[in-house]
């Protein structure tokens, strides 16, 4: 049950952040030129080199290389965002650890 609780949160900090991202480039008026190169260096060096941070916390797919192009959409974002993500996930790690 904890590690389900668990999947449920990752997932859950994983969609928003993809969720925000997408908010930038449809909202935002940015150079989607600028967004849409980054998604697509992330999701090819990700798929690449078979970067899949869903594998990584045992979370399968039904769907071959999804794990990796949601991991490519993180990698896009830059190293602050994989801080904060990585932290996030580790906090409620800690919380759901705690229980």
């Amino acid at each position: 049950m904890i590690k389900d609780v668990f999947e449920i949160m990752l997932v859950t900090v994983l969609l928003e952040g993809i969720i925000t991202y997408f908010n930038e480039f449809f909202v935002s008026g940015k150079n989607p030129w600028q967004i849409i190169l980054n998604l697509t260096l992330g999701i090819i060096v990700a798929v690449s080199y078979n970067i899949d941070l869903t594998k990584y916390m045992e979370i399968k797919s039904q769907i071959p290389y999804i794990g990796c192009a949601l991991t490519g959409i993180l990698i896009s974002q830059g190293s602050n965002y994989i801080y904060k993500f990585v932290n996030k996930i580790t906090s409620i790690s800690k919380i759901i650890n705690l229980k």
